[in-house]
Order: structure tokens, then C-alpha cells, then sequence
């Protein structure tokens, strides 16, 4: 069988000067396996850890436009290939994730603060409204980026603008309106990069927010395999997508006999079939081939066809 090859120094040395310079750090061939909750792929070809926004900025004007860019933030619903990423992998950590209070109970959260962080933040400052982020497992870039939610909320029920920086390194605020954000998704044209968000809240006691978070951490624990190696939700609701359609995608799992199965070192859960986990073992090629496996014995059992929620990029590597 043909194997492809990864990716290797040569290549990269080459990519290298073709870059602009930066203030931030590029380094060539980074491991991205246990930068991602699956704990499995292969390498950045180049890594761009930008210093602030004009860093970025800067970067993105002046890269060639053939050179590709992939944005990694907390990586909860990543699934990188093993052949890892070709081009330029950005990554924003915590001089981008400051979270700030703004007048008229605005919270401001740059993109890389996680959601369980922002939420802390209002609990911390009493203001309600943002609870529902103590259940997604990401970054605010993140979940712009797919209009992420949990618990009967989502992104565009608090969000005011988001700011972001296109591939050409223009600067924009949207509104939700602007973005057109849908179920899981948004038509933000491809290769924009979010760098921070601005969301509404109000007055609340700690004690009443600290409850709620509470009730979604016990809800959240005793529903999903929080403590294994996994994405969260593998595929969306098609009930949100269809309102023809009335079953969770893990109730369209269950019924094809999929809750349990095992491809490789990858799982479907036993406790919530719609989450893959990393057995110990897997490769991304075990936890993709997985996926695709569940959505095919899905249609052919229920004619539905799955949409994967969880992001897959990357190069493969061919068995």
C-alpha cells in the first residue's frame, strides 16, 4: 500500500522564506498530537505564534496568498489527520485570550479565552446570562467560528460583534446578523481569523450563577465521557438542521447499533454515542474511519445522512 509521506525539513526550510518577518515566533515541524483533545495527528509544517493583533495582522498582508492557513485554538473539536498540516498554523494563546468589562455589563473575551474561563469571569463579577459556556470545552475563537452551544443556548443568543481579521489582513466587526450565524455554523467568508468578542450579560447574584454552572457541570459529567480522550459532539443534530427530522444524531447512532463500536484504538461511547473517544491507541485515521462508518450504517438504516460537527483537516496518510 502507498503510504504518504509527511511532512519533512526540506519542505519547511523553504516554506520559511517565503514567510514575512514577525514579532511573534515561527518554528518549523511542531508535534500537534497533545496539543489536540484526541491526543492524535502530525505536524505543523510551519507554527506562526503571533504577538498581538497588529502582529497578525502584518503577518496575513503580507504572506503569499498560495501559502495555506489553519487556525488551531483550544482544539476540542479538532481531529487532525496523521499526515499533519501543510502551510501555516496559527495559533493565538494568551495574549489573546484577556477577558475584560466593558460599560452596560459588556464582556469582552479575546478569541483565545476558553468559554469555561468567560463564564468564571461573570460569576466572579455577577453578571448572568453567559452560564451556558461552562459547558463547552473550547476557546471563544472557536466558538464563533462554529456558533458553538450547550443547554439550550448558543453563541448568537449573547453575542453583540465579534472582531476579526480577514486572510488579507483586513480588519471587521460583525454582528450575529452580519454573520448569518445558523446551528453550528456561519457564512463568514473562509480564512477569517477571530480575535475577540463582545457579549451581553446582566446582573446577577454569584451564588445564582455559581448554582447554574453547577447544575451543567453535574448534567454534562454524568452524560458525557468528559475524562476520556474525545472531540465532544461528533456529529450535529439533523433535528436542528430538518425540523422534519425528529431524533438526536445519537439516537439515530444508537438505533443503527453503533453505541460501542470499535475501529481500531477508536469508540463510539457507551455513556453518549454521539462522542468518539481515543481508546489509548488510535490514530486519526481510526477515530475519521470510525465516524465515517456510523454515518454510513445511519443512512442506510434510517436514510438520514450526518453532518460532521467535529473539524477534520489535515493531510492523509494512506492505508
Amino acid at each position: 500500500m502507498i503510504m504518504t509521506a509527511p511532512l519533512h525539513n526540506t519542505q519547511t526550510t523553504s516554506l520559511l522564506k517565503r514567510l514575512p518577518t514577525v514579532r511573534g515566533k515561527l518554528r518549523e515541524n511542531v508535534p500537534l498530537a497533545n496539543l489536540t483533545w484526541f491526543r492524535v495527528g502530525g505536524v505543523a509544517e510551519i507554527m506562526f505564534r503571533p504577538l498581538d493583533k497588529a502582529d497578525l495582522a502584518d503577518f496575513l498582508t503580507n504572506c503569499p496568498e498560495d501559502i495555506p492557513i489553519t487556525v488551531l485554538g483550544a482544539t476540542s473539536n479538532i481531529l487532525i489527520r496523521d499526515g499533519g498540516i501543510s502551510g501555516v498554523v496559527i495559533r493565538m494563546l494568551a495574549n489573546f485570550g484577556e477577558i475584560t468589562l466593558l460599560e452596560d455589563n459588556v464582556v469582552y473575551a479575546g478569541s483565545a479565552a476558553l468559554d469555561g474561563a468567560v463564564a468564571k469571569f461573570c460569576a466572579e463579577n455577577e453578571l448572568g446570562g453567559l452560564e451556558f459556556l461552562s459547558g463547552i470545552p473550547g476557546s471563544i475563537g472557536g466558538g464563533l467560528k462554529m456558533n458553538a452551544g450547550a443547554y439550550d443556548a448558543e453563541f448568537k443568543d449573547v453575542l453583540l460583534y465579534a472582531d476579526a481579521i480577514g486572510r488579507d489582513g483586513t480588519c471587521y466587526r460583525w454582528t450575529p446578523e452580519q454573520m448569518d450565524m445558523q446551528y453550528r455554523s456561519n457564512e463568514v467568508p473562509d480564512g477569517t481569523i477571530f480575535v475577540g468578542a463582545a457579549f451581553k450579560s446582566k446582573p446577577d447574584s454569584k451564588i445564582n450563577i455559581e448554582k447554574k454552572m453547577l447544575e451543567i457541570k453535574t448534567k454534562r459529567e454524568a452524560s458525557q465521557p468528559v475524562r476520556e480522550k474525545t472531540g465532544g459532539s461528533t456529529f450535529a443534530n439533523p433535528c436542528r438542521d430538518n425540523p422534519k427530522i425528529r431524533k438526536h444524531a445519537w439516537q439515530l447512532i444508537d438505533e443503527a447499533g453503533c453505541r460501542g463500536l470499535v475501529i481500531g484504538g477508536a469508540k463510539m461511547s457507551e455513556k453518549h454515542c454521539n462522542f468518539m473517544i481515543n481508546t489509548g491507541n488510535a490514530t486519526a485515521y481510526d477515530l475519521e474511519t470510525l465516524g465515517e462508518t456510523v454515518r454510513m450504517r445511519v443512512l442506510e438504516i434510517s436514510g438520514i445522512n450526518l453532518r460532521w460537527e467535529i473539524r477534520r483537516i489535515g493531510v492523509d496518510l494512506e492505508k
